[in-house]
C-alpha cells in the first residue's frame, strides 16, 4: 500500500501496547515442548504417553502458552488441541502418503527460493515456526539446508530482479513473521527497490498462536510500504479468534492490510458443516476473508487428519447453499508441478 507518511503511535495505551506486544519472542521461548507439562495444564489423562513422545522424535511439539490458553480443560477431544498434539497415529506408514507431498525440491531453485507459480515466487525467509501443526506438509522439508541470512537476500533478490514476469513475492517458511521488524523491514526495503514487484504477501500462523507478535512497528511496516501488502493468516476453528487475535488484526485491518485466510480441512477438528460457516462467519467479522479451503497435503504422518474427498465436496456444496458467496472459501488442492492450486469440484 503505498503512502506518505507512517502510521504513527501516539497515545500513551499504545505506548503500553508496544512494550507489551515485544514480549512475543519471551512468549515464543517460554512455549510448551513436552507432551506432559501440556496434558496436565489441560486437566486432560495421560493417555500413550511413549507412543507420543515418540512421535515428537520424528517432528518436535512446539506450542505457545496464548494457543493452549484458547483450549478447553478437560476437553481430550479440543480442537485447538488436536492439531498440536503428537498422536501415535504419527508412527504408522499408510500408502499415499510420503515426505515430500508437494514434490517442492523440484522447485527449490536455490537455497530459501520455491519457484512453482507464475508471476510469483516464494522466499522461505525464516524456517522456524511458532507452533508445530501435526499435519504440516513441510514436517519433513529439509529446513537446514534451506535456511537463509542476510548475506543470501540479496542472491534471492537478484533472482527476482532477472524476471519481470514476477509481480508478487511471497515470504512463507516456517513463518516469515518469526523474523523481528527490524529485520522484515530491511528485507522489505531492500525488495522494493526492485520495480516490477507489485505486491508482497505475507503467509503467517504466528499471530494466530502469539497475538503479541502483531506490534505497532510491524503495523507501521507493512502499512507505510510501496506494495500492496497482503497477510494470509493460517485459521482453521473458529475457536482460534479470540479477543486478543481480534484486536491485533483490527490494528492491520486500520492500516489498510488485505486480510485472507486459509483453512486446512481436518477430521475431527473442522469436517462439519457447522464447524466451517462458525469459521467463515468469525473471520468475516474479525474483518478476514475466507481465502482457501484446502484438501489435507498427504504428509507421511498425518494421515488421521486426512477426509475423503466427496465427503469435502458435500460438505463445500452445504456452505454454498447456507453461505452468502463472500463467506465460501475455494476448495482445492495443492498437486506438484500444477501452476495454480486445483479447485476441487
Amino acid at each position: 500500500m503505498i503512502t506518505e507518511t507512517p502510521l504513527v503511535i501516539e497515545s500513551l495505551t499504545d505506548i503500553n501496547q508496544t512494550q507489551a506486544q515485544d514480549s512475543w519472542n519471551q512468549i515464543l521461548s517460554g512455549a510448551t515442548r513436552d507432551v506432559k507439562t501440556l496434558l496436565n495444564q489441560l486437566d486432560i489423562p495421560i493417555t500413550e504417553l511413549n507412543e507420543r513422545q515418540q512421535a515428537c522424535l520424528d517432528f518436535p511439539m512446539l506450542v505457545p502458552q496464548p494457543f493452549i490458553n484458547k483450549m478447553e480443560k478437560g476437553n481430550a477431544s479440543d480442537p485447538l488441541l488436536l492439531q498440536v498434539l503428537p498422536q501415535a497415529s504419527e508412527l504408522e506408514s499408510a500408502e499415499g502418503y510420503i515426505n515430500d507431498p508437494l514434490a517442492e525440491k523440484h522447485s527449490n531453485l536455490q537455497k530459501g527460493l520455491i519457484h512453482k507459480y507464475y508471476s510469483r515466487v516464494l522466499v522461505l525467509l525464516s524456517t522456524g515456526c511458532a507452533v508445530n501443526c501435526r499435519y504440516c506438509f513441510r514436517r519433513h522439508f529439509p529446513y537446514q539446508e534451506n535456511r537463509i541470512g542476510k548475506n543470501d537476500w540479496q542472491e534471492i533478490l537478484n533472482y527476482v530482479a532477472k524476471d519481470s514476469s514476477i509481480e508478487e513475492l511471497i515470504l512463507s517458511g516456517g513463518d516469515p513473521l518469526m523474523l523481528n521488524d527490524q529485520q522484515l523491514e530491511k528485507f522489505i526495503k531492500q525488495a522494493e527497490e526492485i520495480p516490477h514487484l507489485q505486491r508482497l504477501r505475507i503467509h503467517t500462523r504466528l499471530p494466530v498462536v502469539i497475538p503479541q507478535r502483531i506490534t505497532n512497528k510491524l503495523v507501521n511496516v507493512l502499512h507505510s510500504s510501496r506494495f500492496d501488502c497482503i497477510m494470509v493468516l493460517h485459521i482453521n476453528h473458529s475457536k482460534e479468534i479470540d479477543d486478543q487475535l481480534f484486536n491485533a488484526l483490527s490494528k492491520l485491518r486500520a492500516a489498510g492490510i488485505t486480510l485472507l485466510n486459509q483453512a486446512v480441512l481436518l477430521r475431527d477438528i473442522n469436517d462439519t458443516v457447522d464447524d466451517q460457516i462458525d469459521l467463515s462467519k468469525s473471520l468475516f467479522k474479525a474483518g478476514v476473508l475466507p481465502y482457501y479451503l484446502h484438501l489435507l497435503d498427504k504428509v507421511s504422518g498425518a494421515q488421521h487428519f486426512d477426509i475423503e474427498q466427496d465427503d469435502a465436496l458435500i460438505l463445500h456444496a452445504q456452505l454454498l447453499r447456507s453461505l452468502s458467496g463472500y463467506l465460501v472459501p475455494k476448495l482445492v488442492r495443492e498437486e506438484p508441478g500444477k501452476g495454480s492450486k486445483t479447485p476441487i469440484s
